[in-house]
């Protein structure tokens, strides 16, 4: 009888035991899930902050009443040995891969973009070649690039407010370089659309990414070709 009693006992603890453990189980199993939600939503909403509003060609205006006597540099303005650095760059690119190559020395940004027919003119993917867009070579057109701004992997156009007025910009096209200095910054709400203030008797490159810490808006630089 009193070794019934043991063995019931004996029966209790490993029970308690074993319900201890597999509720344990089920604790630390909760808690893996809750962190692996937790961090998939955090990466989606990185995601989701980095990205731009999508223009179509027919969504971009361009407005110059008023702006060639603004748009042009004071001697003041002229950049400085201490704030920019032009230093000599190999353009040797690959012209086979890319259309075209954007540099700016002031940040380190090199990065190539493609053709609108390309599959990979995404912004998604690469810098990418906006709608309505010009080649250098064509006088008084206009090259728009924009690429998201932010933390992940692609936002190649992440360092751009770091740049100033008077900061040069280089495009290789077809194995010539154009040199482009930035004359605008202006920010604009996201609505789908953006306003292009340039001078249209100028040559210009318009770089288009989202505003560093701000959900809401996006910067347009305006650069002419020099």
């Amino acid at each position: 009888m009193l070794n019934q009693k043991k063995n019931k006992k004996s029966n209790n603890k490993i029970k308690k035991s074993h319900i201890c453990l597999f509720g344990s189980l089920l604790i630390i199993l909760g808690i893996f899930i809750l962190s692996h939600n937790h961090i998939r939503e955090l990466k989606m909403k990185l995601f989701s902050d980095t990205q731009l509003s999508f223009m179509k060609e027919k969504n971009i205006a361009e407005v110059i009443d008023g702006l060639p006597n603004a748009l042009e540099l004071s001697d003041s303005q002229e950049p400085t040995s201490n704030k920019v650095k032009e230093e000599e760059t190999n353009y040797k690119i690959d012209y086979s891969k890319y259309l075209g190559v954007l540099e700016i020395p002031r940040i380190g940004l090199k990065r190539g973009f493609y053709g609108m027919d390309s599959k990979y003119n995404n912004i998604n993917y690469n810098v990418t070649l906006v709608g309505g867009s010009t080649m250098p070579d064509k006088e008084n057109g206009n090259l728009i690039l924009m690429a998201h701004s932010g933390d992940a992997y692609i936002s190649y156009f992440a360092y751009l407010y770091r740049l100033e007025i008077g900061d040069m910009a280089y495009v290789t096209y077809q194995g010539n370089v154009y040199k482009y200095q930035i004359v605008n910054i202006y920010n604009v709400e996201k609505t789908g659309s953006v306003t292009i203030n340039r001078n249209k008797e100028r040559t210009t490159l318009t770089l288009i990414t989202c505003t560093k810490d701000s959900d809401h808006e996006q910067t347009i630089y305006i650069l002419e070709r020099v």
